[in-house]
């Protein structure tokens, strides 16, 4: 067995273990995680008698990993389980009856009488054929109503999903058991809505949980937790795939002080009450609202090599703000979209924008780009490309950047694509700063109806 998967079993008998020695009533608890997977762990109560028999637990999730189940109880040995997941339905029943005798019940539309008749279920594809004495008929769906009697229900048919467990009992008497379970069907995601005030610099901020159930049965006043961060399964998914956090300008460095805890390397929230999750339902639930929260739009243009441009290109248009408790923040974010809005000359808030970030850590700077401006643009030109070397290379170039806009801006652009241990800004015609190893950045300013040229020659290459 792959180490995950034997990580992931020795963590759910040990929950089950502690649960069944600290539980003294029955409780149902779901940890759901990002990719499609949830953790359920069940406190019944359970009344044994003494030797070998058959537990049977009803209302399990349809998509549950039999592989992963736990059953701890005290003075319980668990011999085998089976989980029976063949559900109870009209269509199932006639499949099960092929080659066994059903009976027939016509009613006559015209005067209300009944005939029934003895028939043997030949087939159940694309339609019931029957053989009813001497001749073979099929089933029909018309106007003359028609029921078919079952004498009974077959043994491996449930009405809900049903786990069942041979175990061998100690001594008769009720007793506490937890049953732990990994199951799909279950996953969770983060919204956010940012009410953006330009003129104050100030944004609120509120996030939603959303929970959706197709596991195919429902979690009834569940205690429930939700774990921001990639699990790794032994299928593969989540693993070695490196990609980049979106919306993320810089990592987090501060201690942890918002809602959600931490589980080693990830993030856990636990929600505050008890909740139920019906079954094939979408739940919201209210994790975060910050107000206040210092923030700022910017203009931003970034270039990722060295190239002209026939024509012009809007500048991005970007939502600026650190998650830190001095800005009034200060949450581990799980990942999800940011909807921003803006109140108009009416003061009704209307939507600007909205874009997606990664899972992001206390500390972090965050930039949301919203969209692309219509009066503020940047058109870049090469001027001039000169070898120093075979490996380095001298480029000059000048940004056009203008602005339409009644009052002056800034826009901050990044030119990429610079690399090597000796990149050298030249000359610039604005003073500039290195963003990082791959990255310089300046800072235009660009007056009202008017325009700015920033020209410079960086030479880059070993």
């Amino acid at each position: 067995m792959p180490k995950t998967s034997l990580l992931i079993a020795g963590l759910i008998a040990l929950a089950g273990v502690t649960a069944a020695r600290a539980a003294d009533e029955p409780k149902l608890s779901v940890t759901i995680y990002n990719n499609d997977l949830a953790l359920v762990q069940d406190v019944r109560r359970i009344e044994p008698t003494k030797g070998r028999q058959v537990l049977e637990f009803k209302d399990v999730s349809a998509a549950i990993k039999p592989e992963t189940v736990s059953l701890a109880a005290g003075g319980i040995d668990i011999v085998e389980q089976n989980f029976d997941y063949d559900l109870l339905t009209p269509s199932k029943l006639m499949e099960k009856a092929v080659g066994h005798e059903v009976k027939i019940v016509r009613t006559n539309p015209g005067n209300g009488q009944q005939t029934t008749e003895t028939a043997t279920v030949l087939s159940v594809n694309n339609g019931v054929v029957l053989k009813i004495g001497d001749r073979i008929e099929v089933l029909r769906d018309d106007d003359v109503p028609t029921r078919v009697i079952f004498d009974k229900v077959p043994d491996n048919l449930r009405a809900k999903p049903t786990l069942s467990v041979t175990v061998d009992a100690d001594a008769a008497g009720p007793r506490l058991a937890t049953l732990s379970y990994l199951t799909s069907g279950l996953s969770w995601k983060a919204d956010y809505v940012a009410l953006f005030d330009e003129g104050a610099g100030k944004l609120d901020l509120q996030g939603w949980i959303t929970l959706e159930n197709h596991s195919g049965t429902p979690f009834v006043g569940a205690e429930t937790q939700l774990v921001a961060g990639n699990v790794t399964m032994a299928s593969g998914q989540g693993q070695g795939v490196y990609q980049p956090r979106r919306g993320v300008v810089s990592g987090g460095a501060e201690a942890r002080t918002g809602p959600g805890k931490a589980l080693g390397d990830y993030y856990i929230y636990t929600l505050p009450e008890r909740t139920t999750i019906a079954d094939s339902q979408t739940k919201q639930v209210s994790f975060l609202d910050a107000n206040g929260v210092a923030a700022r739009k910017v203009y931003q243009y970034y270039a990722d090599g060295f190239d002209s441009a026939d024509n012009p290109s809007g500048a991005a248009v970007v939502i600026d703000f650190a998650n830190s408790t001095t800005s009034g923040l200060g949450a581990g974010l799980p990942a999800g979209t940011i909807r921003i809005y803006q109140r108009d000359a009416a003061g009704e808030p209307k939507f600007v924008g909205e874009n997606a970030i990664d899972h992001t850590p206390q500390g972090s700077e965050l930039a949301i780009k919203i969209g692309e401006a219509f009066d503020v643009t940047v058109q870049p030109t090469l001027v001039s490309t000169t070898a120093i070397s075979r490996t380095r290379t001298r480029y000059s170039m000048s940004y056009l950047v203008r602005n339409a806009k009644a009052q002056p801006v800034t826009v901050e652009l990044r030119q990429g694509g610079v690399w090597g241990r000796d990149t050298q800004v030249e000359k610039a015609s604005l003073p500039g700063h290195a963003i990082d190893a791959f990255t310089e950045g300046w800072s235009v300013p660009v007056p009202a109806n008017g325009q700015t040229l920033l020209t410079f020659d960086i030479a880059t290459g070993d």
